[in-house]
């Protein structure tokens, strides 16, 4: 990423803070908030997390909470005012919101403002991951099933063997056949039974859509290609790391396409942690 660009992703962080900040007292969309900025709408969620180490939706409602602590500890006014001051509209929706995060109702913590009401920060797997391949990679037409919920389902380990019933049923094999996973949608962002996810096998022999198997063409285009060895249930910390950290120093900027993820090592014959994953991330 040129100096400009990390400027402008920085600059971008603080338009929506500031903007956080001055409007707690009303309804925030993050949709508006992405309108305000210079990130593409399609990665503005990832992005916004790698800045600032939360969802963006994590962070919002993180900063009223404290922002009511605040109040609370050094002002008088009236729990109802704090609430409403902050975007909630009912002392009851803070006071449940506000034990939820810090075990104390606000009435409470108002009479014992000596009480310690920070939580110990949660941290995430540390990920260090060697520097990406540059590539270009040219357009393939798949197989895939669609799977829409939460990732780590049942559906998702079903799809392969369906996908592999159709390569022998319509003689499709050849060397070469790729396990591909197009992530449509952020899980920080979007509700976990709305996630959307393609398996996909790549083929080169004609091959015909059979109920819920269907045939397309898989995007080419440019691709910063990382190799992450270990758990799948890391994959979040890893885009962490790519989204927060790497993509801040690089030389380049994203395209709007859906990461996607190559799946080298067969989960059922490899242990957790060597599992190998390619995690493609779309750049110009």
């Amino acid at each position: 990423m040129t100096q400009g660009t990390k400027e402008r992703y920085l600059e971008s962080l603080t338009i929506v803070t500031e903007y956080i900040q001055n409007h707690l007292d009303e309804k925030l969309n993050i949709e508006e908030l992405a309108q305000k900025t210079h990130v593409s709408p399609f990665h503005f969620h990832r992005i916004m997390k790698g800045l600032l180490g939360e969802p963006l939706g994590s962070y919002i409602n993180r900063i009223r909470v404290e922002t009511a602590a605040r109040l609370l500890r050094y002002s008088d006014l009236e729990i109802k005012e704090i609430a409403y001051r902050i975007g909630y509209d009912s002392p009851s929706s803070l006071s449940s919101v506000f034990k939820q995060y810090y075990q104390i109702t606000p009435s409470a913590y108002r009479k014992q403002k000596g009480f310690s009401i920070m939580k110990p920060l949660v941290r995430n797997k540390d990920i260090t991951l060697k520097a990406p391949k540059i590539l270009e990679m040219p357009a393939q037409e798949i197989l895939f099933v669609r799977i829409t919920g939460p990732y780590g389902n049942p559906e998702y380990a079903l799809a392969w063997p369906k996908l592999w019933g159709q390569v022998k049923e319509q003689k499709l094999f050849t060397k070469g056949i790729q396990s591909f996973g197009v992530c449509h949608d952020d899980p920080h962002v979007t509700e976990p039974d709305n996630i959307r996810y393609d398996a996909c096998l790549t083929i080169h022999k004609p091959a015909k859509a059979k109920g819920e198997i269907g045939v397309k063409t898989l995007e080419g285009g440019k691709f910063a290609v990382f190799l992450y060895q270990g758990s799948y249930e890391f994959l979040g910390d890893v885009y962490n790391y790519i989204f927060g950290n790497w993509l801040l120093e690089s030389a380049f900027e994203l395209r709007e396409e859906p990461p996607m993820e190559r799946y080298i090592s067969h989960p059922e014959r490899t242990a957790p942690e060597k599992l190998k994953t390619e995690i493609y991330i779309p750049i110009q």
